[in-house]
């Protein structure tokens, strides 16, 4: 899947395609947290259905109004208790596909929302 690159100067994913995120000249193959200030490589997550608050943590660090959490290429739910915490928060949370929410970051960064991706590779 190729995403049209839009000139806001954000980190916009140019490519999710052949298990790899594409973000400017950096690819991805690993799970990795983007928003339009940061990149975070090294998030180490246990599979999305066993996270918890601490290992979005690094995420909710960053302030985000909304996270979308990319799964891999199947769509799985973490806890409901992280869920139900996160919302706690005053945090929006939206499970999809790594595709779907790649392609729903880059919309909501080029609206300039506070927007943070946590996007699983598989």
């Amino acid at each position: 899947m190729k995403l049209d690159l839009d000139k806001t100067g954000s980190n916009l994913i140019r490519s999710f395609a052949g298990g790899r995120i594409h973000v400017g000249s950096d690819a991805f193959s690993a799970p990795v947290i983007i928003t339009a200030e940061r990149i975070i490589a090294d998030w180490h997550p246990p599979a999305p259905e066993r996270l918890s608050l601490q290992d979005l943590q690094p995420v909710l660090d960053l302030q985000p109004e909304v996270i979308l959490l990319g799964t891999g290429s199947r769509q799985c739910f973490p806890p409901m208790a992280l869920t139900t915490a996160i919302l706690h928060l005053g945090v929006g949370l939206e499970v999809m596909t790594t595709a779907a929410a790649c392609r729903t970051y880059n919309v909501l960064a080029a609206e300039f929302r506070r927007v943070a991706a946590a996007l699983f590779v598989d």
